[in-house]
């Protein structure tokens, strides 16, 4: 008795494209709706700081849904934040025995902060800071709190860029005052003992810098603190939904902050990874400490760039403040909490900084 088999064709072809087309239609159509959220009261977690239970049970930001559509119309916003923010930089100085002087590095302004003591350790060691503020905010002395922060609590010399902005000028100017000043400070130290730190846009000027300092064939940092990097500005994350609203700086996916950032790109992609660098190759990057907040609406920016930077072999370290909206960590220096997340930062960089 001959037993014939049968032989079937295999998928591929046309039946291949049908069948996937046919199950790209059928999870299209599986797609399950949003999540529908009651409203509910959040109150201050009852186990932190009074400092910092004040901050985090603050309003929302005052001016959270102004819409500034040019850089002229930034300047004055820009300016009474500045004054504000600037009356407390003395007393931040003084208790944190730092002091600052103003300079110009290769025509870019820039600040030097200098703790009152540098341990031996650190004498051959540099940092470089950009400040955040969505690209046009915190000019001059405003800049300064963090700087001021990783140079009094991590006991480190401190170099800030206080880099061009909005209506001075529009992209790429921040980064390129970045990257002059950071080419100038190799060449002040030994690259291996230097980082690079800023928090908001600044964070995501810093992982810009390595980027481009990667494609421009600059020595790299040892190490880089990102804090709460503004890593996609095209606003895809999941906490831009689930915190909108809790934040209390920055508010809204829609607010303030979105229009700076498309007030400095002047009509760039935002998807460039100079701009969200997320979306840019982190193959190679220094030893990586990323800060964030419970409550920050960039969560989900700092946790995607911690994910990539492991999916590419990077050693990358994230702290998450309890109940901590975007940068609360640089509002007040006699909060422990402060003190903590720039002794954790100081820690990591004394780890990967050559001594």
């Amino acid at each position: 008795m001959t037993v014939r088999s049968r032989r079937f064709p295999r998928p591929g072809g046309l039946l291949a494209g049908a069948l996937a087309g046919a199950l790209a239609a059928g999870a299209a159509a599986q797609e399950p709706p949003p999540l529908q959220v009651p409203a509910k009261s959040v109150p201050v977690p009852a186990d932190v700081s009074p400092q910092l239970a004040k901050i985090i049970g603050a309003p929302l930001r005052t001016n959270w849904n102004i819409h500034p559509r040019t850089g002229e119309e930034w300047k004055p916003v820009a300016e009474a934040g500045a004054a504000a923010l600037g009356k407390l930089v003395p007393g931040m100085l003084e208790r944190l025995h730092v002091k600052v002087e103003r300079t110009t590095i290769d025509g870019v302004r820039a600040f030097i902060l200098t703790p009152e003591t540098i341990p031996p350790e650190n004498r051959d060691r540099l940092l470089v800071h950009v400040h955040g503020g969505c690209y046009v905010l915190n000019p001059g002395e405003a800049g300064l709190p963090e700087a001021i922060f990783m140079a009094g609590f991590g006991r480190f010399k401190v170099i800030s860029v206080d880099y061009r902005m909005p209506p001075e000028a529009y992209y790429p100017a921040a980064h390129d005052d970045a990257m002059t000043v950071w080419r100038a400070a190799t060449r002040m130290a030994d690259p291996r003992k230097m980082g690079i730190f800023g928090t908001s846009a600044g964070g995501a000027l810093t992982l810009a810098m390595v980027l481009r300092a990667k494609q421009e064939g600059v020595p790299l940092p040892a190490a880089i603190a990102p804090g709460t990097p503004m890593s996609d500005t095209t606003k895809v994350g999941d906490s831009f939904v689930t915190n909108a609203m809790l934040d209390n700086v920055l508010v809204s996916p829609d607010g303030f902050c979105d229009d700076g950032a498309k007030v400095y790109a002047a009509g760039h992609d935002l998807k460039d990874p100079m701009l969200s660098p997320v979306y840019g190759d982190m193959h190679g990057f220094p030893p990586t400490i990323l800060t964030t907040g419970t409550r920050d609406l960039l969560l989900s920016n700092t946790v995607r760039v911690h994910r990539k930077l492991r999916d590419a072999g990077v050693e990358a370290y994230l702290q998450v403040g309890e109940g901590q909206s975007h940068a609360h960590y640089i509002r007040d220096d006699t909060a422990p909490e402060t003190r903590k997340v720039f002794e954790e930062i100081a820690w990591f960089f004394d780890g990967h900084l050559g001594k």
